[in-house]
């Protein structure tokens, strides 16, 4: 998924479009950038043309809500085509009475996480879900992590040492990771991706 393209690069580095000669470090940086958020936060915020299946143990995927069970699921962008069906890997059993958590969540432009039995179980089968998996629109916050990040690593090319410079107070380090782009993409991170 592309949060970032070239031309925006391009237009925030104030480069003309018709200018081509870095064009092929330029969308290398852009390539990167989208690779990294996705990596940083342990998910993808593109949103899957089509519903494809995965399977879930329920086993460290479940927990207690007061009406019933949740069982945690990657990101699922658009409710067109969801099945869900419980069953042994072999014979599958189609599952209705279960609700999208959190509550109205495309509504709000964000993916359901979960999915709740009310009053009921998850437990002892596996969960087989098909779904269009991601997000149903990619939040502007990492929209705006991408482009600096790709201006960030095309900009590198001037400091391969990971110096950026120097002053009279002594040589000017680039860091390890830049605070706007951490501050940025922190609130989508899932637990243990950060």
């Amino acid at each position: 998924m592309d949060y970032v393209i070239l031309d925006e690069l391009k237009k925030l580095r104030r480069i003309a479009t018709s200018d081509t000669v870095d064009d092929e470090s330029l969308q290398r940086a852009v390539n990167a950038a989208n690779q990294l958020i996705d990596g940083r936060c342990g998910r993808t915020f593109g949103l899957a043309d089509t519903a494809t299946g995965r399977v879930f143990r329920p086993r460290g995927r479940v927990l207690s809500d007061p009406d019933g069970e949740r069982l945690l699921v990657d990101d699922i962008g658009h409710p067109d085509g969801l099945v869900v069906d419980v069953g042994d890997g072999a014979a599958w059993t189609p599952v209705t009475d279960y609700d999208l958590l959190p509550d109205n969540a495309h509504a709000k432009g964000e993916p359901v996480t979960g999915l709740l039995r009310p009053y009921g179980t998850w437990a002892g089968r596996k969960v087989r879900v098909t779904a269009r998996w991601g997000w149903p629109t990619v939040p502007d916050d990492i929209r705006q992590a991408a482009l600096l990040l790709a201006s960030r690593l095309w900009l590198r090319r001037d400091s391969p040492e990971g110096v950026a410079g120097a002053t009279e107070w002594g040589v000017v380090r680039v860091s390890r990771l830049d605070p706007d782009v951490e501050s940025l993409i922190s609130p989508y991170v899932l637990p243990g991706f950060a």
